[in-house]
């Protein structure tokens, strides 16, 4: 048997922020549509800001009164790092407790709409991080721990960018912790060509975030390379977009889906708990975030705290792999909702 982590803090890498196994992301929360499957239903017909905000509220509150004590935001995530400054205003004993990460690089620019025809917009330029930055601190003050490039990619050039790289090790002496997250087939070599990054002989990021599931381990042999040399490691979409929870497992194949299925009803565990603690026994992952936009979907992500994986699971499960590229074209066809 591989038994997960238990929900014991632990050490964020080399940035020394104290976090727990799992961590809360609110791409899903702070805007009325996201690519999620189910994203829409779980909103139900209320969509107005008061509504989206007391929603984002009472998911914060059971992940918090459950034990979660990293929370994750963007600045293109609609009004999540609004909606987590003014919970952090409400729960005073929460704010010297937990450490916020957020990102910057994407504008939202959808206005609160699901059938937006963008819904963000990519700018990884340093005049977007300086007003960014200010943005974010403006919501979230002192709490900001960690702030991040937000789905860096070589195509995108911001690694090149002496620029952006000068002001955030200049950032980074503040204290505010610096880290980026990666997305797209190529989020290994990203992750690679990071490590090699360095301002005054520092490696200037601290923690990366990258995408892994069972469907998607492209990014494995760059985090391990990561985690190895103190940077500090976040699974994202340990899910996929809800492909591996229940409501969501009709967009694996057919026997994929049936596989997973098996599995999850062999150890009594909801398919969610069971994705999410696969990634947990990855030994460089040392944050997995959930999404979850609802209380209940909080409480049965964290029961992958609990889960032992007999080793023989896990190598029946590594039979759903897929391509990188195909993974992400299929990512990239999951419809806002």
């Amino acid at each position: 048997m591989r038994p997960t982590t238990s929900g014991a803090p632990r050490t964020l890498g080399a940035s020394r922020l104290t976090v727990t196994p799992i961590g809360l992301g609110l791409a899903a929360l702070g805007r009325p549509g996201y690519i999620t499957i189910g994203h829409g239903a779980d909103l139900g017909a209320r969509r107005d800001r008061d509504a989206m905000e007391r929603a984002a509220h009472a998911v914060l509150d059971a992940a918090y009164d459950a034990g979660v004590r990293y929370f994750d935001a963007a600045r293109s995530y609609g009004l999540a790092e609004a909606f987590l400054g003014s919970w952090l205003a409400r729960r005073e004993g929460a704010a010297g407790d937990v450490v916020i990460a957020s990102k910057w690089g994407y504008t939202y620019t959808a206005n609160w709409r699901v059938d937006a025809p963008t819904h963000e917009i990519k700018d990884h330029s340093v005049s977007a991080f300086t007003r960014q930055l200010a943005e974010s601190r403006a919501l979230l003050g002192d709490h900001l721990a960690l702030y991040q490039i937000h789905s860096a990619t070589l195509e995108s050039g911001v690694l090149a960018d002496s620029a952006v790289i000068d002001a955030l090790a200049t950032t980074r002496a503040t204290g505010l912790r610096i880290g980026l997250t990666v997305s797209g087939p190529g989020q290994g070599d990203t992750i690679f060509r990071a490590l090699d990054i360095r301002r005054d002989g520092e490696r200037v990021f601290e923690t990366v975030q990258a995408t892994w599931n069972l469907l998607e381990r492209g990014a494995e042999p760059a985090l391990v390379a990561a985690h190895d040399v103190g940077v500090g490691v976040i699974v994202k979409e340990a899910l996929a977009n809800g492909r591996l929870a229940a409501r969501g497992a009709g967009g694996l194949a057919a026997t994929g889906r049936d596989a997973f299925v098996a599995e999850a009803a062999a150890l009594d565990v909801p398919e969610d708990a069971l994705a999410l603690a696969c990634a947990l026994t990855r030994p460089w992952a040392d944050v997995v975030l959930s999404g979850a936009t609802t209380a209940p979907q909080v409480h049965s992500n964290l029961r992958a705290n609990e889960i032992a994986i007999p080793d023989a699971t896990l190598q029946r499960l590594g039979g759903l792999v897929i391509d990188s590229p195909t993974y992400w074209r299929e990512r990239a066809s999951l419809p806002w909702n």
